[in-house]
């Protein structure tokens, strides 16, 4: 049975009828069952108990018991139109995959910064500031993806939350996996890459290279990586899991052994005859599918990001199963 859950009252939701608040949310639970669990005191408003008609605010934390039905379906992926005309709050709203007081964790789409440079107009941290707490604590971020890798994004709430998990990160008390979509067919299917990793400065913006042990700047980079299906021996989907947490890592050693993602525009450097596979979208094929972290209050927070648009485009144009990478322990 699923566990204890707390879900934050949205802007638009500022005034909203608890039992109304329930009926957008949990479609399927009845009146009956909700009054039950209100008598009960199993369900609360920031910590006190509420009744049917208790009205919402923005900010506030429902604690919502396990209810034996489904939370309505989450809303349709972000569209490009989406990400430059929506508010920062609903967009953020739109990205939750997992929250609490303490944590957040979202799913970030393709092309969307998480922090600002040069050139970026719109970027998840300047963003976070839309959920500034009343106290005027802002939720901070506590590890990175590239612009145009999606999936899975840890945020903390509090100062101690972001000092508990920037430190889990930094001890490598963290399992991230990531999925991607190869060019060829790695041999042996499975393996650990093993590099030095220098950054250099081009017109096109930093980029990674593998370098010698002792060169300076470098930094060691070890990732590990398994076949889970392929299409004939033109393209692999790939599981790929970084022990250390380089800039471009993945790219770099997918593109290092042989086999660039699909897709990336610094590290994929296709020979001659070889034709970017028609009905599939030009954009990089990298996806932070789950993360496995310490929570901050004790014990193991998993959650895994469901695949981003124009990657389920393409696994439907290979035949690839979503379910065939094998379940994570949620």
């Amino acid at each position: 049975m699923a566990g204890v859950d707390h879900k934050q009252v949205e802007t638009e939701e500022a005034g909203m009828r608890l039992d109304r608040w329930f009926k957008v949310h949990y479609p399927g639970l009845g009146f009956g069952a909700l009054q039950k669990l209100l008598r009960s005191g199993q369900i609360r408003v920031d910590g006190g108990r509420a009744k049917s008609d208790t009205r919402v605010q923005p900010g506030q934390m429902v604690r919502i018991p396990p209810l034996g039905v489904d939370e309505k379906a989450s809303k349709k992926p972000l569209s490009g139109k989406e990400l430059s005309h929506s508010s920062d709050h609903e967009l953020l709203s739109r990205m939750v995959l997992y929250e609490d007081k303490k944590v957040i964790v979202l799913n970030k789409p393709h092309g969307l910064p998480v922090q600002g440079g040069s050139g970026v107009v719109r970027n998840i941290d300047k963003m976070l500031e839309a959920w500034t707490s009343p106290k005027g604590e802002k939720p901070r971020l506590c590890h990175r993806l590239d612009r145009d890798t999606t999936g899975v994004l840890v945020i903390a709430r509090t100062r101690g939350a972001a000092q508990a998990l920037t430190g889990a990160f930094r001890e490598r008390d963290t399992k991230k996996t990531y999925w991607a979509l190869v060019k060829g067919v790695p041999r042996p299917a499975e393996g650990k890459i093993s590099t030095w990793l220098v950054k250099e400065q081009t017109p096109d913006g930093d980029r990674m290279r593998v370098a010698k042990h002792g060169e300076d700047g470098a930094d060691h980079a070890v990732s590990y990586f398994r076949v889970i299906e392929q299409a004939a021996q033109r393209l692999a989907w790939l599981e790929m899991e970084p022990y250390t947490g380089r800039t471009h890592q993945l790219r770099v050693h997918a593109a290092h052994i042989g086999h660039p993602i699909i897709g990336d525009p610094k590290y994929f450097e296709a020979e001659q005859g070889w034709d970017f596979p028609g009905g599939m979208q030009n954009k990089l094929h990298l996806h932070a599918r789950h993360i496995d972290v310490p929570h901050p209050d004790g014990g193991r927070l998993r959650v895994t990001a469901p695949l981003p648009p124009h990657m389920v485009q393409t696994w439907n144009l290979l035949g690839f199963e979503e379910g065939s990478g094998g379940d994570f322990e949620e």
